[in-house]
C-alpha cells in the first residue's frame, strides 16, 4: 500500500497557480516538485525543463497561461494536465510525473520512489547552514 504524506490543499494549489516542494529519490538525493492546476485538480511535475535543466519555478511562482507552464529560458510551453510541450526547444517532450492523490480538498504525494522533504525548493531547506565560513562574529 501506498503511503501517503499530506502536501496542501487544492484551494492553495489553484489560488496561487503553482506549489513547490522538495522530494529526496530513493538515493537520498533531493528534486524539486511543482504542482499545478489542473482541470481534473492537481498535476506534479519535477520542476525542471526537459531541453536545458531550466527550473520551471525558480522560487517565485510558476509562470502559466491559459494551462500551460511556460520555461523561463526559451519560453517552451507544457500542458498543466499531460506535462507534453508541443513547441519551442522543448517540443514533443514530457515533464517527468510525480503521482499525487486529492483526497476531499488535501493534496497527498503517494509515488512509491520518492519521500517528502521539505516544502519549497531545495536551496530553501531550513537545515542549511546560514554561511559555511569557520569565522564566528
Amino acid at each position: 500500500m501506498t503511503e501517503r504524506t499530506e502536501l496542501t490543499t487544492l484551494e492553495t494549489v489553484h489560488a496561487d497557480r503553482s506549489w513547490l516542494f522538495t522530494i529526496k529519490d530513493e538515493y537520498g538525493e533531493p528534486d524539486e516538485v511543482l504542482l499545478v492546476p489542473c482541470e481534473d485538480g492537481v498535476e506534479a511535475w519535477v520542476n525542471r525543463c526537459t531541453h536545458e535543466a531550466q527550473r520551471l519555478d525558480t522560487g517565485r511562482g510558476a509562470a502559466m497561461r491559459d494551462g500551460q507552464i511556460i520555461c523561463p529560458k526559451h519560453g517552451s510551453m507544457f500542458d498543466s494536465c499531460s506535462g507534453y510541450c508541443d513547441n519551442g526547444e522543448a517540443a514533443d517532450t514530457t515533464l517527468p510525473s510525480i503521482d499525487v492523490t486529492v483526497d476531499e480538498d488535501a493534496v497527498y504525494l503517494t509515488d512509491d520512489d520518492v519521500t517528502f522533504a521539505h516544502e519549497g525548493g531545495i536551496d530553501d531547506d531550513d537545515e542549511s547552514p546560514e554561511s559555511t565560513s569557520h569565522i564566528g562574529f
